[in-house]
């Protein structure tokens, strides 16, 4: 069967280095360690039996690997992995007591546990809050162009304390803001939600009549980041609108056209963040990948302020290759996967695909939706939305569980540590029915290499890994699981 599967294989694997100032992930060690979590449960980043170098004892089905760990195959730098912090997060989290909290939050954020580095979170409602939908400045629906009735609110408030609770435990932690609404009186139809006729900013790109609100817009977004500073979260990164081109009537959503966002950012938003003096990066899109146009416009006028591109996974036919096109175009421009859902009732390895698929496509981090619920995949707004979006861990009862998508991103985000640097590499494949091996891997700080294997067959497969460097490596990978192998350093 070896021979057969190495005739179709195609695509590519991918390694990671990390930059020498980071602290390392996995100690320098003189033998090889793997660790997997499977569809069964009874992995959960459990240790298993480690790589041999060379061909070891191959069973029934061989597959071949290999990774380019040499400077010729450096591809993107590796930001960091995790999930949506909403206001269902931070609602479920604050269920437990101080003691569990503090558990969780070291399980979710250091070595110990998952490691995360990467969180998003919402400014303002999402459809994971409870009533009453909220921005930052309702101020009862009336006009309030300086902004003088802005206030974070208590859900806003405790979210910024939330954030700034993860930065204390994971100095690496990149947090980047996404609003799904302006507030109302900024809007043509003057509502957060409930209305998607004229769900638009009032900017004047529509129309030229009344007031416009254009400035007020990117000073929302100048007292924002300084109120969560206040509160100890540094905001590293925003973008204008999440889903710009979804507009529905049962939750907080606003339609952006291309133009008027690259409009926004170039003349309004960008030139207020540096005249605030804040460095707060700003990424454009943060939709799906079947309309690559729309950040390919906006790059067309503002690329002197956008860092940065944010990928959704909802597409009908997701294709991530679409960021590898995007990456030919643009080469300097970062690209994340920043939102992707999570339902009790996925697939197994769904998250271990919206994390492996961007990572092989010049992705530099995945962010999941979302990080936490109640066990009703709550709290969330009585209408529209989601309601049945499992957060990676639920709470109920005063106790923390994490679901098999937690599992499946900490396989890589334990393992990979910020500033790594992916590899170019080939031999995954996955055919038509289903079943086949995909990988990504990394360089550490210290030395040691990192190869996240997924193997969606249902039965074990037995990895040949090649590696540029000339070792050979080869272990088996439990059927229908995320594997990763960590390599001494050469």
């Amino acid at each position: 069967m070896r021979g057969l599967l190495l005739a179709s294989l195609v695509g590519q694997a991918a390694l990671i280095v990390a930059h020498p100032s980071e602290p390392a992930v996995s100690p320098r060690q003189a033998g090889a360690q793997a660790y997997a979590s499977n569809a069964g449960g009874n992995y959960k980043l459990s240790s298993i039996p480690a790589p041999v170098q060379g061909n070891g004892s191959p069973g029934d089905t061989t597959w071949d690997l290999t990774i380019d760990d040499t400077s010729s195959g450096y591809k993107q730098k590796i930001t960091g992995f995790g999930a949506a912090v909403t206001d269902a997060t931070v609602t479920s989290f604050n269920e437990l007591s101080a003691d569990t909290l503090n558990d969780l939050l070291n399980e979710l954020m250091t070595s110990a546990g998952a490691d995360f580095a990467l969180m998003r979170h919402t400014i303002g409602a999402s459809d994971l809050s409870g009533d009453p939908a909220y921005t930052y400045d309702d101020n009862g629906g009336n006009a309030d162009p300086n902004l003088t009735g802005f206030n974070l609110g208590d859900r806003g408030t405790a979210m910024a304390q939330m954030l700034a609770k993860m930065k204390g435990l994971n100095s690496n932690l990149k947090i980047f803001g996404s609003p799904w609404s302006a507030p109302g009186w900024m809007k043509l139809n003057n509502a957060i939600d409930g209305n998607t006729n004229n769900n638009n900013l009032n900017d004047g790109y529509l129309t030229n009549n009344g007031p416009q609100y254009s400035s007020a817009f990117a000073q929302y977004f100048v007292k924002y980041i300084q109120a969560f500073e206040s509160h100890g979260a540094t905001i590293d990164a925003i973008t204008l609108q999440n889903e710009p081109l979804n507009s529905q009537a049962g939750y907080p959503t606003m339609y952006m056209f291309s133009y008027e966002q690259g409009d926004l950012i170039q003349n309004y938003v960008g030139p207020a963040l540096k005249a605030a003096g804040l460095s707060t990066q700003i990424w454009t899109y943060d939709h799906n990948t079947d309309v690559p146009d729309f950040p390919e416009q906006v790059l067309g006028i503002a690329a002197d302020y956008v860092s940065a591109v944010a990928w959704h996974c909802y597409a009908s036919n997701v294709d991530w290759t679409v960021l590898s096109s995007f990456r030919n175009q643009f080469p300097n421009v970062e690209q994340y996967m920043t939102e992707c859902w999570t339902p009790a009732t996925g697939a197994w390895n769904q998250a271990a695909d919206f994390t492996m698929g961007p990572l092989q496509n010049w992705a530099s981090g995945v962010a999941a939706w979302t990080l936490g619920t109640t066990a009703q995949d709550g709290p969330h707004l009585s209408s529209g939305g989601c309601g049945t979006c499992t957060g990676l861990v639920t709470i109920n009862n005063g106790q923390y569980t994490f679901q098999t998508a937690y599992y499946m991103i900490a396989q890589f985000s334990k393992f990979m540590p910020v500033g790594a640097t992916v590899l170019s590499g080939t031999g995954s494949y996955t055919y038509s029915s289903g079943g086949g091996v995909q990988s990504v891997a990394s360089l550490n700080p210290d030395g040691t290499r990192t190869v996240v294997i997924e193997n969606t067959f249902t039965n074990d497969i037995y990895i040949h890994l090649t590696t540029q460097s000339g070792q050979e490596w080869s272990g088996n990978v439990p059927s229908q699981s995320v594997t990763t192998w960590v390599l001494p350093a050469v």
